[in-house]
């Protein structure tokens, strides 16, 4: 089931375009599960190295960059600001992303099962 859930988190990061964000809990909630955040965290620590997922895309619920996981070596976090700035995303004095401007909306959310 976890490879499940992040095939469908890779798939979902692969979406947001350059100069745009996404917070771990809206990626969540775009895969089907509101509210677990960490699970999207967990999904993209467990990137494979092969695979083009657009990971820096993806900050916090407080516009910051999160500490990485120990899958990416100490440096990743001025990485991730050094590639979101590449892409014209810009950051505050306290290291904060301006959500509603550079937050990613999708033209269309996954279908919701019909009730």
């Amino acid at each position: 089931m976890a490879a499940e859930l992040y095939e469908r988190v890779w798939a979902v990061v692969k979406r947001i375009p350059r100069g745009k964000v996404a917070t771990y809990g809206q990626i969540a909630a775009l895969v089907g599960m509101p509210r677990h955040a960490r699970q999207a965290g967990y999904a993209l620590a467990a990137t494979p190295e092969n695979r083009k997922i657009p990971w820096h895309r993806v900050i916090n619920a407080q516009g910051k960059i999160s500490l990485r996981l120990k899958r990416w070596e100490s440096g990743s976090d001025d990485l991730q600001r050094i590639l979101l700035e590449a892409e014209g995303v810009l950051f505050d004095s306290t290291g904060k992303v301006d959500l509603k401007r550079f937050r990613w909306q999708p033209e269309s959310a996954p279908e919701k099962s019909k009730r």
